[in-house]
């Protein structure tokens, strides 16, 4: 909850407006949404963490950015994995670097329940959430007809799979 007030400023950002599915546009909605996170840790279908970086000489840890691991469900073997970051954090690594770190540990954590494969979708025209995948070794695998309206264009589906 301390970085609801982060949550909402760095929600105002147009470009991550334009591919967030959810807007948060005040303290309430940001506080919804981090309740939410913590419902999917609490159910065992969908964890979210926090990217977080340490500025010299701060006190705390400044979010830069989430990750998330969702539709987990044992037996299936496949589960989404999804990202966002802030526009200070964009173009340093922030997002390849985290969805390493969030891939390392669903497969560690969930191989033995199935998972085979994690699965990342993004519209068709967000190049840099190509590239972040391409960057992570989530290979390219099909384009998805849009499903609107919380999909409204086509999209690349990339496939990372436990081998990789």
């Amino acid at each position: 909850m301390e970085d609801v007030a982060a949550l909402v400023e760095m929600s105002r950002d147009p470009a991550l407006r334009q591919w967030a599915s959810t807007a948060v546009d005040n303290d309430a909605e940001g506080a919804r949404w981090v309740q939410a996170q913590q419902r999917g840790w609490a159910a065992g279908d969908r964890f979210g963490f926090a990217v977080l970086e340490t500025q010299p000489g701060a006190v705390r840890e400044q979010l830069v950015g989430n990750v998330v691991l969702k539709e987990v469900t044992s037996n299936k073997p496949a589960a989404e994995v999804g990202y966002w970051t802030g526009a200070h954090a964009r173009g340093r690594g922030v997002a390849p670097r985290a969805l390493e770190a969030l891939t390392s540990w669903a497969f560690d954590t969930f191989e033995a329940d199935g998972l085979e494969r994690l699965e990342l979708l993004h519209q068709v025209d967000n190049l840099a959430s190509c590239r972040v995948a391409q960057k992570s070794r989530y290979d390219f695998d099909s384009v998805l007809p849009a499903a609107p309206p919380s999909f409204p264009r086509d999209g690349h589906l990339h496939i990372r799979r436990t081998d990789a």
